[in-house]
């Protein structure tokens, strides 16, 4: 069975740093991509950041120059970390990934249960 975990969540001050995990567990035989969402109270889930596996990463305008996401192929582990945090940045953050579950013979998209981020003075 196939699953993303995301870790690493809690409050934080505004300015301060944190640094979230997601790791894909399970009989996968290919992670294409894996990417950060989130979802604010009364907002839509929005793309924060996008990181093919192999490729070349992307962000949402308003992390830019803040947010670095990584991997850690080895381990199927992506990283988020998060410095300047803003009353913005206030969300649930979640785990996707599309990726071929071993016995099938196309991509899969996943989702993590999410972790709280909470920016607050």
């Amino acid at each position: 069975q196939v699953q993303l975990v995301e870790s690493g969540g809690s409050l934080v001050q505004p300015g301060g740093s944190l640094k979230l995990s997601c790791t894909a567990s399970g009989n996968i035989l290919r992670i294409d991509t894996m990417a950060w969402y989130r979802q604010a109270p009364g907002k839509q889930r929005e793309l924060v950041a996008r990181i093919p596996i192999g490729g070349t990463t992307t962000y949402a305008d308003s992390v830019k120059g803040r947010f670095t996401v990584s991997t850690d192929n080895a381990k199927n582990t992506m990283y988020l970390q998060m410095n300047s945090l803003k009353l913005e940045d206030t969300a649930v953050y979640y785990c996707n990934a599309d990726l071929i579950p071993i016995g099938d013979i196309r991509y899969e998209n996943y989702w993590g249960q999410g972790t709280q981020v909470t920016v607050s003075s």
